[in-house]
């Protein structure tokens, strides 16, 4: 039997409407792909910003801690000492004679930091980036460091945004050097006091050793993004203070 016009009205219509339908689905179910992977790519883009001005501080304080042996200090960037570049006004500095002993009034310190400088911290404050209260005490003015603060440096053309942000103590990035005081136990081997919780080479021949463990912070420009990077500095010094802290 064949199908009279009459028979046929209104099939054509219900085939489009289903190629539409079709074309509807398969049209956000790649708009809803497209938006996951732009948000993967998006944070995985903050978070390599990030670590980038996490090692940036790294830097930052490892020419700190130089500068300290500098005379005079060289700032970077055409700046001059004065103010914090330099630690011209600071009350604890890395550059004094007797630093181990200079630093004890740090051990008053809710934090045992001041202007970036720190005693060694042990628990609850070991990991204090793990706790939201102990961060907000030490990401903050007066008790950390931003970039270029000490040592002059500065974010000009296209260099990382986060490293200039100082909107706010959550923004941007800090960084803290703990200072350890280190003998020599065995020729070519001096370990940290009284606990042993690093072992480093160092050259006999020139006395006594701080050992610096460097601890810095970047925060994303996307919420909840932030990296923390450590490593260890070592200075030669000579005729150090042997008093504990």
């Amino acid at each position: 039997m064949f199908l009279t016009p009459n028979h046929q009205r209104g099939v054509a219509l219900f085939v489009v409407v289903v190629f539409v339908l079709l074309s509807m689905l398969l049209a956000l179910w790649s708009a809803r792909s497209s938006f996951f992977n732009e948000l993967v790519v998006g944070n995985d883009a903050d978070y390599q910003r990030a670590h980038e001005a996490a090692q940036a501080l790294l830097q930052d304080a490892e020419r700190d801690i130089e500068m300290s042996s500098e005379n005079p200090p060289k700032p970077l960037g055409g700046s001059v000492c004065g103010g914090d570049v330099c630690r011209v006004t600071h009350t604890y500095k890395l550059s004094s004679d007797n630093l181990l002993a200079s630093l004890l009034g740090l051990t008053t310190e809710t934090t045992g930091c001041s202007k970036g400088i720190c005693v060694r911290r042990g628990n609850p404050k070991q990991d204090f980036w793990n706790d939201e209260t102990a961060l907000a005490g030490f990401a903050k003015t007066g008790v950390g460091m931003r970039y270029g603060q000490v040592t002059g440096a500065a974010v000009t053309g296209k260099g990382n945004p986060i490293l200039s942000d100082v909107t706010a103590d959550n923004r941007g990035g800090w960084y803290w050097i703990e200072v350890f005081k280190s003998i020599v136990v065995q020729p070519g081997l001096i370990t940290d006091e009284p606990n042993n919780f690093m072992m480093v080479r160092a050259d006999k021949d020139k006395g006594d050793a701080i050992v610096y463990r460097i601890t810095s912070l970047a925060y994303g420009r996307k919420p909840g993004t932030m990296v923390v990077l450590q490593q260890t500095h070592l200075e030669q010094r000579d005729n150090l203070d042997e008093t504990e802290f």
